[in-house]
């Protein structure tokens, strides 16, 4: 019997309002992949060994265990374990977050341009969701402007730092300005690129119940296609936290990879230094063909390319270079991941071939 449309399932309100959220990840292989801010030479050896070791025909056939690996990212993070959360990625950290503690029509603040989870997540729970734009002249964090659009019935406060896609970070004095100023509200401070940047509000953990920050395995430790990541808080709201997740949202491997990942920290260093490199190279690179960009904190750099923005990154793909272009976000703009220096160099040479 054919389906009549007049009977077919009708969603909820906040998804029909809701823009999809489509990332265009197709037809990436074999290219150089600076366009999601990957770690772009890939994991650390050791995590293909540790998996190797522990790969048999078993431990597919039984659900995960995190006990070894909440104890050692307990280590590493330096928090009491019941103070942290295993997440399936960074996304599951804020979705966990926005059900937990955001109801229908709850205010939430979140900056843009900004990760687009952060709006995602929000709106599926039915939240009144605000944006704050970054300051239009040089994308710097408008501490003042947000500090004035909290108030008492503010759920909740959705940050990274340092920002995707402007690349700009804000130091300890201005987060705990806003932890004071929203004591009711759950505060977000997304740490996807803190190796790059060395700015972390772990340390006030202890002194503010509403701090949450969370942590990816996604970008610096090579990890994307794992989906690990955590969250980090007080151990009352870890709790309740666990309360709203899935007992088993996290793959057992990611979590076994996670371990070893956090093990070989010489890695991990050595990586983010070539990336630092690269990027005074872009830096450099792109003042040499005259492009403007914005200073960044993170593994990527916001360029202006004009009205030519959706052109350089075609030109480019076609060169099998991949960027990403901003425009849709920031007028004119264009997303470069800073690598190697060598893909850095090749990505420099193939934009001054079209520029």
């Amino acid at each position: 019997m054919a389906s009549d449309v007049s009977t077919q399932l009708r969603p909820r309100e906040a998804v029909l309002r809701m823009a999809p959220y489509s990332p265009p990840t197709g037809g990436r292989s074999g290219k150089l992949r600076l366009d999601f801010n990957e770690n772009t030479v890939g994991c650390s050896p050791r995590v293909l060994e540790y998996l190797k070791e522990r790969l048999n025909q078993n431990i597919f056939s039984v659900y995960p265990e995190y006990a070894e690996t909440r104890e050692a990212l307990s280590r590493f993070f330096a928090v009491e374990e019941p103070q942290l959360v295993l997440t399936n990625g960074t996304d599951e950290a804020i979705q966990v977050l926005v059900n937990t503690y955001v109801d229908d029509n709850d205010d939430v603040l979140v900056l843009h341009p900004s990760y687009a989870m952060y709006r995602f997540y929000a709106e599926v729970a039915g939240a009144a969701v605000r944006e704050l734009s970054y300051r239009k002249q040089d994308l710097a964090f408008p501490l003042e402007e947000l500090l004035d659009a909290i108030h008492p019935a503010t759920r909740a406060i959705l940050i990274a730092n340092p920002n995707n896609p402007t690349g700009t970070g804000i130091g300890l004095a201005e987060i705990r300005r806003i932890l004071d100023r929203a004591p009711h509200a759950a505060v977000l401070i997304d740490e996807a690129y803190y190796e790059f940047a060395g700015v972390t509000a772990l340390p006030f953990l202890a002194e503010y119940p509403n701090l949450f920050v969370s942590r990816t395995f996604s970008k610096a430790f090579g990890m994307a296609a794992m989906r690990f990541g955590c969250l980090l808080t007080q151990a009352a709201n870890a709790a309740y936290l666990r309360k709203a997740q899935s007992p088993y949202s996290v793959n057992l491997l990611a979590a076994i990879a996670a371990r070893a990942a956090i093990e070989d920290t010489a890695y991990v260093s050595n990586y983010v230094s070539e990336v630092l490199a690269a990027r005074e190279m872009i830096y450099a690179g792109l003042t040499r063909l005259g492009i403007p960009f914005y200073p960044s904190q993170a593994n990527f750099v916001l360029f202006h390319a004009g009205s030519r923005a959706i052109e350089i990154r075609d030109k480019l793909r076609a060169m099998d270079v991949l960027v990403r272009d901003r425009s849709y976000e920031i007028e004119g703009c264009v997303r470069v991941t800073a690598g190697t220096r060598a893909q850095t160099q090749r990505f420099l040479d193939s934009l001054e071939q079209i520029w």
